[in-house]
């Protein structure tokens, strides 16, 4: 791949492709080391295989995931740090009733199961369609969606409670 190619590629997708990864390991510096690894299998001259350029990289970020996973075995119990690395800020916010609701949504995405949290990541946060994810994760288009559905049911029931004490 060529140097402005790659350049592009990195300027363009870096950042999503990074708060993705985060959602797989949990930690800022994992995900850095998954990026890197990533464009440098891009350098080497990996083919993009899907029609899509950002779901070929999600794709791509996703199997690298999956293997650190099956590498790492052991997974960290808080995603606190999460939350925090994607807000960028790193501080608890001044409105008490914010911090609550951070805290509870955080909590809420702790009890999907990994295939859900990572689609709601992928709709919610780096804006891919249905037809992206799917290319992304390999799976049917349907699934896709229906696996954010039931996330996004369980994410009410468990959210509302909270949602009508602040009101």
């Amino acid at each position: 791949m060529k140097d402005h190619s790659l350049k592009r590629l990195y300027d363009a997708h870096a950042s999503g492709l990074f708060h993705y990864l985060v959602a797989f390991t949990k930690t800022e510096v994992d995900a850095r080391d998954l990026l890197q690894e990533l464009f440098i299998r891009l350098a080497r001259g990996a083919k993009m295989d899907l029609q899509s350029e950002k779901a070929f990289l999600f794709r791509l970020a996703h199997n690298l995931a999956i293997d650190w996973l099956r590498r790492r075995k052991a997974r960290w119990d808080s995603e606190e740090q999460l939350l925090k690395e994607l807000d960028g800020s790193g501080q608890r916010a001044a409105d008490p009733d914010a911090a609550l609701l951070a805290r509870g949504f955080a909590d809420a995405m702790k009890t999907l199961p990994d295939e859900q949290r990572t689609i709601v990541q992928l709709k919610l946060w780096d804006g891919l369609t249905f037809e992206e994810i799917a290319e992304t994760q390999g799976i049917p288009l349907n699934t896709a969606a229906s696996r954010y559905r039931y996330a996004l049911e369980k994410l009410r029931t468990l959210l509302r409670p909270l949602y009508e004490e602040l009101q």
